[in-house]
């Protein structure tokens, strides 16, 4: 074969291996994001000293105001 293009296959090789290793990289970061948010949001719970039921109030709360009215999207 050509030397040429075994040595660019040998690149497409290595840069698939890369490729893969940033992958799971990513993935192991993105892990570890959202394991902090959780113990924040964990430790804003216990410092407010909410209970359960207070807490799911809240997000429900927090959530019913981050969703926009339908009826306020629409164009007349």
């Amino acid at each position: 074969m050509n030397p040429r293009i075994q040595k660019v296959m040998g690149e497409i090789e290595k840069t698939k291996t890369k490729i893969a290793e940033f992958q799971a990289r990513l993935r192991e970061l993105e892990r570890q994001k959202t394991e902090l948010e959780n113990a924040e949001i964990v430790a804003i719970f216990r410092k407010e000293k909410m209970t359960e039921d207070e807490f799911a109030r809240f997000v429900s709360a927090m959530s019913a105001k981050s969703v926009p009215n339908k009826e306020d999207n629409h164009e007349e």
